[in-house]
């Protein structure tokens, strides 16, 4: 099968969060199922720089890479990425796939698919990813893109992907019925869990003590991943837990200065390490020597990182808006979004010893069960074929 997927950023656009690592790892496990794969995405890299390569299109994996040029880099990082010469790529090229995925909605790649399958009588596939509510910043933006073309976008596309049931329920508020929404998760690639760092490399590389309790933050600093709830109940911590740091890995999302003032108002700055992004094993070794991984989102449609700390053995807590807190329910814990029970959460998981080696075994095995990418690669190949001999 020809497959064209579509998003905004994609690897090594990391700074973009989870999507595009996403739109990566299904394409990586379709091509090695042997299907013809292709990329069409923006030049991205992050808010200063765009992708430079020698070659384009490139391959990755045996996926082919197609970049095209954004109209404004600073416009790509609000999420609002413009590449008008995609849309005569489609033009010239779309009619040559059995189907297109678009992994995002309210964008102008989006758009230009939608226009030009419809055009050529070629059916897309439209996965959201978490970004259908219309909350926090861009409220009214996301209103207006809807009445203009969100809901052309979901009325004309084959099939909707829904990561959880919560989300599934997000398609049905915008007058989606059931039959054409398919639920599919995101995957998670165990291979990159098979060789962990030894233990207390992050430790000796940031001047954290092995007898420090080491508790853990990442994912994008943004409101909505709850990092400000998570620094309240950390200072509630003081003198119950002894000398603890917090630390903090991501990107700034626009929310970093504010979390930095907070940070200071509640006195806890000693006690709070911010490193930056940290990818590969960088990352894992942040994991590995973690006693607790925290995800306090006010809103988290999946959380791709807790089942990445979850295949390292850490021990995890999410709220119970993360869209896998059924998941974490069974291997870890789970509270409200609230300061109160994120903080007594955490005094129970860190005075509790819970067994890392079980934790280990136990919840690696039950990520590769669920979420590992050649089950999702299976359904989402599902999804296509039905849709083709729909067709």
């Amino acid at each position: 099968m020809k497959i064209l997927q579509v998003i905004s950023s994609f690897p090594p656009a990391y700074a973009y969060g989870g999507p595009l690592k996403m739109a990566y790892g299904i394409s990586k496990e379709l091509a090695r199922r042997g299907h013809e794969v292709t990329v069409y995405t923006t030049d991205v890299y992050d808010a200063q720089c765009r992708f430079k390569q020698i070659q384009n299109p490139s391959y990755m994996d045996g996926v082919k890479v197609h970049r095209f040029r954004n109209v404004n880099n600073k416009l790509a990082h609000g999420n609002l990425a413009i590449a008008p010469m995609m849309a005569r790529a489609l033009d010239r090229n779309i009619a040559n796939f059995d189907i297109a995925h678009v992994h995002e909605t309210r964008t102008f790649q989006a758009m230009i698919v939608r226009h030009y399958a419809n055009k050529h009588g070629i059916p897309y596939v439209l996965q959201a990813r978490g970004s259908l509510p219309r909350i926090m910043a861009k409220r009214r933006l996301k209103m207006v893109l809807d009445v203009v073309w969100g809901y052309k976008l979901l009325r004309d596309a084959a099939k909707v992907i829904a990561l959880t049931e919560a989300e599934a329920q997000q398609y049905r508020s915008m007058d989606l019925t059931k039959d054409r929404i398919e639920i599919v998760p995101n995957g998670i690639d165990l291979s990159e869990f098979n060789a962990l760092p030894q233990k207390g490399e992050f430790r000796r590389k940031y001047g954290i003590g092995d007898d420090q309790k080491l508790l853990l933050y990442l994912a994008r600093i943004h409101k909505i991943k709850g990092p400000d709830l998570l620094a309240k109940a950390f200072a509630g911590l003081r003198g119950e837990i002894g000398d603890a740091k917090l630390v903090v890995v991501g990107p700034d999302d626009g929310y970093l200065s504010t979390l930095r003032r907070l940070i200071k108002e509640l006195g806890i700055e000693q006690r709070v390490m911010f490193t930056g992004p940290l990818y590969g094993q960088d990352k894992l070794s942040a994991y590995v020597d973690a006693d607790v991984y925290i995800l306090p989102s006010f809103y988290e449609v999946f959380g791709n990182t807790a089942l990445e700390a979850c295949a390292c053995g850490t021990p995890v807590m999410v709220t119970d808006r993360c869209g896998v807190a059924d998941f974490v329910g069974r291997v870890g814990c789970v509270v409200g979004y609230d300061e109160d029970q994120l903080r007594d959460g955490l005094l129970r998981m860190l005075c509790n010893g819970i067994s890392r080696r079980r934790l280990g075994d136990e919840t690696k095995r039950l990520v590769g069960e669920e979420f590992g990418w050649d089950v999702i690669a299976g359904k989402l190949e599902d999804l296509y074929e039905r849709i083709q001999n729909r067709g």
